[in-house]
């Protein structure tokens, strides 16, 4: 008879995890508290599921400590997550190295893993709260659930961080972790829309634009990221937003101020976008002033600008004084807003934060402080930035806890 593995958690990590150590012949049950598993899979990459990325680097991971993501990574490499895949019957295709599933659906993706763990034997306990977890003697674990008790020899906590608690991410795994000892970084929204000051947002609202966004803390920057900004009636979002919202999370967090910087014409330079201005205002100067930047933003962005810089909407352009054209070229390069908050839990993707990778070892996810205990995926403190790299982050730490916790020479 082969190990006894127990995993809390069926989440992507958790799948993986399970695969992987029934695949060592080892007794594998999955306690997951949601009425089935993977609900969160369904909804990454908008229902579409981004699994990985052929461009996996340091730089595409955050942790206190800089070195541990890639070693992780090295031990099961995006190459090796295709392959993984391709044997569960997942056929890939690539967006500019961005992975989807050729079906374009989180379903198939879920379904396979699900199908996989089945025929492996798998035991899916769904709708199952684990209340405590302990050691049993001196190499055995016991799981006490609203389902009864389980036994295992191996223990793997796959449950998730406290994003998108809807999809089962309610941050229980965080006290499981503490129990045996582990030690627990603050959890905060990642991946996610930053709340601003500002009474021009309500006009702003529904923009979309190409921009830099940046995040400021008394003097120093923070983040930067480029893409299609969202402006909404509370804030920001988009891809880059979602990008440097960490930063912004740790720093309110810190009890620091934040401002976010946008770069509203990234194409063109500080010096350049004057020349712009000053070029415009003699070509244009028969215009009102409400009519200066029709053609470069948006109606609504553009009145905002002008207002802000001071400039009526009925003065003729030609009247624009170079005080207030410089001011103007200021807010197109960089228009600031305090960032009050980030969003809630409930919008976030991911959170940053969460075990303290320190006490894990990074060639096999064990712990530390525990032997035969496995922790992974969001449970670590690591995230990734968005382009599938936290599902990457799910294979690569699930299938090594899993095989490592399912093999007979650990």
């Amino acid at each position: 008879m082969g190990r006894q593995v127990i995993i809390t958690g069926g989440g992507a990590s958790g799948l993986a995890a399970a695969i992987a150590a029934a695949r060592e012949g080892a007794q594998v049950t999955v306690l997951e508290h949601m009425d089935r598993v993977g609900k969160k899979i369904l909804s990454t990459g908008n229902g579409r599921c981004n699994m990985t990325n052929l461009s996996l680097k340091a730089e595409h991971y955050r942790c206190s400590q800089k070195q541990f993501p890639m070693k992780v990574l090295d031990r099961f490499s995006v190459w090796d997550t295709l392959t993984f895949f391709d044997e569960i019957g997942i056929i890939t295709k690539s967006r500019n190295g961005y992975i989807y599933p050729n079906s374009d659906q989180a379903s198939s993706v879920l379904d396979s893993l699900r199908l996989e763990a089945e025929r492996l034997g798998v035991r899916m306990e769904t709708g199952c709260r684990v209340a405590r977890l302990a050691q049993n003697g001196k190499k055995g674990f016991l799981a006490e659930t609203d389902r009864g008790d389980f036994f295992g020899d191996r223990l793997i906590l796959a449950c998730g961080s406290k994003a998108a608690p809807k999809t089962g991410s309610d941050g229980s795994g965080y006290e499981l972790a503490r129990g045996f000892g582990h030690r627990i970084i603050t959890p905060l929204p990642a991946l996610v829309q930053l709340r601003c000051r500002g009474a021009f947002l309500k006009q702003l609202a529904g923009i979309r634009c190409d921009a830099v966004v940046k995040l400021a803390s008394e003097g120093r920057i923070l983040a930067a990221d480029a893409g299609e900004l969202q402006l909404t009636d509370y804030g920001v979002s988009g891809i880059p937003v979602f990008q440097v919202s960490r930063f912004a999370s740790v720093a309110l967090h810190e009890g620091r101020r934040v401002s976010v910087l946008i770069d509203f014409l990234p194409s063109k330079s500080m010096e350049e976008t004057r020349q712009f201005l000053d070029q415009r205002q003699k070509r244009l100067g028969y215009r009102e002033a409400g009519d200066f930047l029709t053609g470069v933003f948006s109606k609504k962005l553009a009145q905002v600008l002008l207002k802000e810089a001071g400039i009526p909407l009925s003065l003729p352009v030609s009247q624009i004084r170079p005080r207030q054209a410089g001011e103007l070229a200021g807010l197109i390069k960089q228009f600031s807003m305090e960032v009050t908050a980030a969003n809630s839990f409930d919008q976030a993707q991911v959170c940053c934060g969460g075990v303290d990778t320190r006490e894990i070892r990074p060639d096999t996810l064990e712990s530390r402080l525990v032997r035969g205990l496995y922790l992974t995926g969001e449970l670590l403190d690591v995230d990734g930035v968005c382009g599938g790299y936290n599902l990457q982050w799910a294979w690569s730490t699930g299938i090594t806890a899993g095989r490592c916790a399912g093999g007979t020479d650990q």
